[in-house]
């Protein structure tokens, strides 16, 4: 019923079942032998911990539909990631045992108790609540023992994997001091920032409302979490989050925005346009507002996109010719002048549309680009522009740009 899991991603659950629990303080702590293999690993929380009243809600199977057990993502908040404490189950990928010790509050008094379960029995495992709290505040800590991972497995594997699985999130709340230590020291995605701005502030002028914008660019995909705009509000509380304009473009373009005003305080996000109209909010979609905003973040986004796409074409284009794809002036009698025509139109070409290029093999690659290069040198060229434009919705820049290397 797990295997929709690797080791990856169930180190990861666990993670996400602390700040589920109100963690903001996630630890990790391993330690390796001579032989290069884990034989120490802890994941220790500062969350609300683990009420033993709640235990069959948390460690009882519960045999649902298959959609039900896939890794859950809640779809407009970023809180209670995981689903009925599934994740605990998970640790078979890389330990045979685990131990959770875990402090609550009951009636006002701190209370503690142990939970163990072995690989050979997911579905039995043995709680004993304790006399004495095992420490002066709540949280969980989680002992993994007998491990099947390698120090360098986690190093290279693992933890490049809880960076994109976590940087978004992190950065979500970097106000509020939430952080993920690995052996005392803090996770550092820095690396994995592409583009970083923060301090962009908007303003509405007609209300007077104010809007602070910080954009993160992302060299790898977010896992499940793909390209988000985040709505926050002066508390620093996500409030509600959806899919940007330029999500899921068939380019290498991650990206996350988050918002801050207090413009969002009381503001309903549910429903389409016309629903919130009829409901007569004064804060909505449907406001002079937020309307203003989505403009001003589509604008920011597409100016970012296009920076981003000319960088990009260049190395679209030195993969295509390491591939044998773009034709070899001297091995193909190709004329110098002629072969920077087309490697100029491919660069715009894919600026303007980076579908166009995407999921193709080797020989549609070929094939596209024979096909290109005959009609750039032919008397139908003017025509190339008439024609992208019945497949790509082309700005008026963008066709200027485009009739301009064509037109020369």
């Amino acid at each position: 019923m797990l295997k929709n899991y690797n080791e990856k991603q169930a180190l990861a659950e666990y993670l996400w079942n602390g700040f589920d629990a109100g963690a903001d303080t996630l630890e990790i702590n391993y330690t390796a032998n001579s032989l290069g293999f884990i034989d120490g690993l802890e994941i220790c929380d500062n969350g609300y911990g683990i009420n033993f009243k709640n235990l069959k809600v948390k460690f009882d199977p519960f045999y649902e539909s298959e959609k039900a057990l896939q890794l859950p993502v809640n779809k407009n908040r970023s809180v209670m990631h995981g689903k009925n404490g599934v994740g605990r189950l998970t640790f078979f990928k890389f330990a045979n045992d685990a131990e959770w010790q875990t402090t609550f509050l009951q009636n006002g008094y701190l209370k503690s108790g142990r939970i163990r379960i072995g690989v050979s029995a997911l579905n039995n495992y043995q709680a004993d609540l304790l006399d004495i709290p095992l420490r002066d505040k709540t949280g969980t800590r989680v002992l993994f023992s007998n491990l099947k991972i390698s120090d360098e497995n986690l190093e290279q594997e693992i933890i490049p994997f809880l960076m994109g699985e976590f940087c978004w999130f992190l950065e979500l709340n970097k106000k509020n001091g939430y952080r993920i230590l690995l052996n005392g020291v803090p996770l550092d995605y820095s690396d994995y920032i592409l583009d970083y701005e923060e301090g962009i502030e908007l303003r509405h002028d007609d209300s007077r409302t104010i809007f602070k914008l910080k954009f993160v660019q992302w060299r790898e995909s977010l896992h499940k979490e793909l390209s988000k705009v985040y709505y926050i509000n002066e508390r620093g509380e996500e409030l509600y989050k959806e899919y940007t304009t330029l999500n899921k473009k068939a380019d290498e373009y991650f990206h996350s925005v988050f918002i801050e005003s207090e413009f969002f305080t009381d503001f309903d996000f549910s429903g389409t346009e016309f629903e919130t109209q009829v409901k007569l909010y004064n804060r909505s979609k449907s406001s002079p507002e937020f309307k203003f905003l989505l403009k001003k973040v589509n604008e920011l986004l597409r100016a970012k996109r296009k920076v981003f796409l000319k960088g990009y074409s260049a190395k679209l284009l030195e993969r295509y010719e390491k591939d044998g794809i773009l034709p070899q002036s001297p091995e193909d009698n190709i004329d110098p002048k002629r072969r920077k025509d087309l490697v100029d139109t491919l660069k715009t070409f894919y600026e303007i549309q980076p579908k166009l290029f995407s999921n193709l093999s080797i020989d549609q690659k070929k094939t596209m680009v024979a096909l290109l290069d005959t009609v750039l040198s032919s008397n139908q060229r003017q025509h190339v522009v008439a024609i992208l434009a019945e497949v790509a919705d082309l700005e008026e820049e963008e066709r200027a740009e485009l009739s301009a290397i064509l037109n020369p």
